[in-house]
């Protein structure tokens, strides 16, 4: 019976617990419709199912003389009052919607002309840490200028552990958060912290009604009445705190017990679906107090005990066993529920259990056919890398075969050459070696007059004549070929412009040319020797020389024939500074295709830095325009004598400025700047990027560049006339043989 006691007093504390946390979330809730969307926001995110929504009421226009005084009471003592039909109109709402959702409703009205001021006032002395009231339905321009709307002032004087939450269409548009803890326990103190169990008489004789007690009845009135009073007991030992919460089946059990020992009286309070309604603080009822009331139920209690003598003994020994009975057969469901509710847990956790393994065989079937397909494609992959390099391996094997088959029948055509070269080729003399090193001393240093990337030039004496010889360097990768190249070229043309081949020495690759007096152009340009500056009119003929000769180069029948390595170091001046064209072993024959413009793609690109076209550099594609280049920067090199890096950036800029004298060659004092400046436009025209932005050669560069050249000799002609009779008339201008 103790045990059993104590059990239910154990069970009741927690739902005390629950109760105690509902109570500590409030709803401040008026005729509105925001009010409804702030009670379902609350039931919905705050609450759980049933526990007890409580709904705060201020009513602003009640007479304070009626403070004291529940509003159930004084709406039974006059009758039909218009504001309690409001407030409950109010509510009625509220409770269908909490019998819906299987909920409590507790209703507390408070009067204040204050609002705000009363409903913080309320959740200060009743430990609330959770406001919810709905959003404002005044317009936003008058809440800013006149008076502040009750969310507003909520969130300004809200204590700093309770949190305000503003609700409007079922969402929360402003939440103020607690900024501290609350400054008293989370839950109130225990009302029944020991479960006293008692004779009935002693209770009856001490009036002792508030200690934990049960009864078993099945009259609706009587528990109507217990709960009526029970509520009204839990008001009053802390109004700080008052409990409010969903009884559970102990507790009903509990209440039915009591109102069979102590008969019920009449209530003062209004109950509802949910909860009792809870009043302010400072509603106290007048004339009924509660104290007296359980007095004067005690002692009826006892006076009707007493009456009933053994037949009431008898009768609460039989309830008692049957208490008994109903709490064991009460801890027996507990038991089940519990035991079920623990296989419950383990069949989830077995059926987690098996959702993860059946989930890790999945994971590892998908990652072994993900593994399968990866090497099935490394597989494909590698079957297809062994086809392709197989193919690669026959290819190289073909054109292997292909490279000395043609090295073969290269070797074979060279060796035709070189013996038709040796018996039966007269369009050159035939040198042996012995003549060779006879003429140059055995290749004494001395004589030697040059050095090109083919080998070294001597200048020597054959047969009572000044020739320079060009031998063959051994270790020369292109010099062979550049050797087979010069001798076919020069050996089938004869021009003044075009430096003039003598003879050869096949065997042992030297080449015999004519001996040019003052070197190549780049010497002379340099004054290499420290020999005498070049006259401006000489600088003009040789440019005219130089153009003649590469227009007889392209047109050479039946193919043209590009020079590709056209500058001032292979040009070479004699005695009398005629410019004659040399080293023409990269000059290539271009087959004949459209009407004027011959072209021809090469595989690799062959000149010197600085005068290859660009266009041919990068595309390959050979044209008699590609020595149009080489020549314009040669002629700008002409009048300025300076390195050919970046030539063209410089005289452009000069030009436009208008300080073109000064980028002519300083050594030349009688510049006509005019004609010089003609002749560097026409030299940045042949040095154009583009080839179809160059001049034609026979059709505009030549005839120009002969103008030019006419200019010179008559000055010339004007100087000789002028000149003193000492002079010489065969030439302005000459060298010393020793200089060169």
């Amino acid at each position: 019976m103790f045990a059993s006691a104590f059990a239910v007093s154990s069970s009741y504390s927690a739902e005390q617990e629950a109760t105690a946390r509902d109570s500590s979330i409030i709803v401040a809730v008026d005729r509105d419709k925001n009010s409804q969307q702030a009670a379902k926001w609350a039931v919905d995110k705050l609450l759980s199912r049933g526990s007890t929504l409580t709904l705060v009421h201020v009513r602003a226009n009640f007479d304070l003389l009626t403070l004291s005084l529940f509003h159930d009471h004084a709406a039974a003592e006059g009758g039909k009052d218009e504001g309690d039909a409001e407030i409950t109109q109010l509510f009625i709402s509220y409770r269908g919607y909490c019998a819906r959702k299987g909920m409590h409703l507790k209703e507390v009205i408070l009067d204040n002309s204050d609002i705000s001021k009363a409903i913080i006032d309320y959740a200060t002395n009743n430990a609330i840490t959770d406001i919810v009231v709905g959003a404002s339905t005044k317009n936003t321009f008058i809440r800013r200028f006149r008076n502040p709307d009750v969310p507003t002032c909520l969130m300004k004087m809200a204590p700093d552990y309770c949190t305000v939450h503003v609700i409007h269409k079922a969402k929360a548009i402003q939440v103020k958060a607690a900024k501290a803890p609350a400054p008293f326990p989370t839950l109130p103190p225990k009302q029944y912290s020991q479960p006293i169990i008692e004779s009935d008489a002693s209770r009856a004789s001490r009036g002792d009604w508030k200690k934990t007690s049960y009864s078993h009845t099945s009259s609706p009135m009587a528990s109507r009445n217990s709960v009526d009073r029970l509520s009204a007991y839990a008001k009053a030992p802390s109004r700080d705190r008052p409990l409010t919460g969903a009884r559970t089946a102990p507790q009903k059990d509990f209440d039915d017990y009591i109102d069979f020992i102590a008969p019920p009286r009449p209530s003062v309070t209004r109950s509802s679906f949910s909860d009792d309604i809870d009043l302010p603080l400072s509603m106290e009822l007048p004339s009924i107090d509660f104290a007296e009331s359980m007095e004067l139920s005690s002692a009826m209690s006892m006076e009707s005990l007493s009456s009933a003598g053994k037949d009431v003994e008898a009768e609460m020994r039989r309830l008692r066993l049957e208490l008994k009975q109903t709490m064991e057969m009460y801890n027996s469901a507990c038991k089940e529920a519990i035991d079920a509710k623990q296989k419950a847990a383990q069949m989830h956790q077995m059926k987690m259990e098996e959702s993860k393994k059946y989930q890790e065989l999945r994971n590892a079937e998908e990652e072994a056919l993900a593994l399968v397909q990866m090497e099935k494609a490394k597989c494909r992959a590698a079957l297809e890398a062994a086809e392709a390099a197989q193919k690669i391996a026959e290819l190289e094997a073909q054109k292997r075969l292909r490279a000395e088959w043609k090295a073969k029948r290269e070797a074979e055509d060279r060796k035709k050459a070189t013996d038709a070269l040796n018996k039966n080729d007269l369009r050159y003399r035939r040198y042996s070696i012995d003549d060779i090193e006879a003429a140059t001393h055995k290749f004494d240093k001395a004589l030697k007059i040059g050095e090109g990337g083919y080998g070294p030039v001597y200048k020597a004496v054959l047969d009572h004549t000044n020739v320079a010889i060009k031998i063959l360097r051994p270790d020369a990768s292109q010099g062979r070929k550049q050797f087979q190249q010069e001798i076919e070229v020069l050996s089938c043309m004869r021009h003044p412009n075009m430096v003039l081949l003598l003879g050869a020495c096949p065997e042992y690759g030297c080449l015999v040319y004519e001996y040019m007096d003052y070197g190549s152009l780049e010497d002379r340009l340099c004054r290499r020797g420290k020999t005498l500056p070049i006259p401006w009119s000489i600088r003009f003929r040789i440019a005219a020389d130089i153009a003649t000769g590469l227009l007889f180069l392209h047109q050479a029948k039946p193919e043209p024939l590009v020079h590709r390595d056209l500058k001032p170091a292979n040009i070479l001046l004699d005695h009398n500074f005629v410019s004659k064209i040399s080293d023409v072993g990269l000059a290539r024959l271009v087959p004949q295709s459209a009407a004027d413009v011959t072209q021809y793609r090469m595989t690799s690109t062959a000149g010197t830095f600085c005068y290859i076209d660009p266009e041919y550099q990068q595309t390959g594609m050979l044209t008699t325009k590609s020595d149009i280049y080489s020549l314009g920067i040669m002629l700008l090199q002409i009048i300025t004598a300076r390195s050919p890096m970046g030539l063209t950036h410089h005289v452009e800029n000069a030009i436009e400025r208008g300080t073109f004298q000064e980028i002519l060659d300083p050594t030349v004092t009688d510049w006509p700047v005019e004609e010089a400046l003609e002749f560097a436009k026409l030299a940045l025209r042949c040095a154009e990027l583009r080839k179809k932005d160059r001049p034609d050669l026979g059709k505009e560069i030549l005839p120009e560049l002969t103008r030019l050249r006419n200019l010179g000799h008559e000055y010339e002609a004007s100087q000789v006339s002028s000149a003193s009779t000492n002079c010489s008339s065969s030439a302005p201008y000459s060298f010393n043989n020793d200089d060169i």
